[in-house]
């Protein structure tokens, strides 16, 4: 498990000829027991990976539609030791790699070096924090490398060179590129400059560059898998479960198959 592991699905996703597929659903969203099932509906029509989201109070990079995911979740009386405890008593009944985005305050709360064990105990490869800045990140990043979990690291369209350089070489896992200036949610389209921002990225890691933030259309998806090597889509699959439109997430995962290899 942990950082090989990604690192495994997303060679396997790349040399088959297709890109990288990330959705991401909010934690307890419809309640905890509907995470099992949903996880493994993502993994059979054919995700990479899953990026599931901890349900926060102060979710300072999501928009309108994951804020709503969240605070239903945390209606719910959904938390950072629930969704581990669910994710540990379910890991042996899943094969796809499991990446939390949450914030620093729940795992401060939780305490970083029990979060970092037992992420890896509940079957946790990767990890997203936001609101975690480079400056600061040593105060995780030992515990994370000795769980063997990858810390993955997120580029600004509005971050100078020097700043992407040093992020494309820290990441692990992959870059998560955002495309946005401000927070998830979809887009009705994206400006050209976006394409210029992925594939200079992309020439900055040896790592594979995915896409994210506004991603809400099977266009998008092939649009944005142009540049870099796949895309992570949240708000739109978020939408989808909620409303039980789950041939339109089968849609937008088929996309990303079988486009050409940049």
């Amino acid at each position: 498990m942990g950082k090989k592991t990604l690192d495994q699905a997303f060679e396997k996703t790349l040399e088959k000829g297709d890109k990288i597929f990330v959705p991401y659903i909010m934690a307890g969203d419809g309640g905890i027991d509907a995470l099992p099932e949903r996880i493994q509906f993502l993994e059979e029509a054919g995700a990479t990976a899953l990026e599931l989201g901890i349900p926060f109070s102060d979710p300072v990079a999501d928009g309108p539609t994951i804020q709503a995911a969240g605070l239903r979740a945390l209606e719910e009386k959904v938390t950072l030791k629930k969704v581990l405890d669910k994710l540990k008593v379910t890991k042996k009944d899943r094969t796809i790699p499991i990446i939390l985005m949450t914030y620093m305050n729940p795992i401060c709360a939780y305490g970083i070096e029990a979060f970092a064990k037992e992420s890896v105990a509940s079957g946790v490869d990767g990890l997203i924090i936001p609101d975690l800045p480079m400056e600061e990140e040593e105060r995780i990043t030992d515990h994370l490398t000795e769980n063997k979990v990858a810390l993955i690291r997120l580029a600004a369209l509005t971050s100078p060179i020097d700043r992407l350089k040093t992020i494309a070489e820290k990441t692990e896992g992959f870059l998560y590129a955002v495309t946005v200036k401000g927070t998830t949610g979809a887009q009705v389209e994206f400006q050209k400059e976006v394409g210029d921002y992925i594939s200079r990225v992309k020439d900055l890691t040896t790592k594979p560059v995915l896409a994210g933030f506004g991603v809400s259309t099977p266009e998008h998806v092939r649009q944005l898998s142009e540049y870099g090597d796949g895309v992570v889509v949240g708000s739109e699959i978020v939408t989808c479960f909620h409303e039980n439109r789950r041939d339109k997430i089968t849609e937008l995962i088929d996309a990303s198959k079988r486009l050409p290899v940049n």
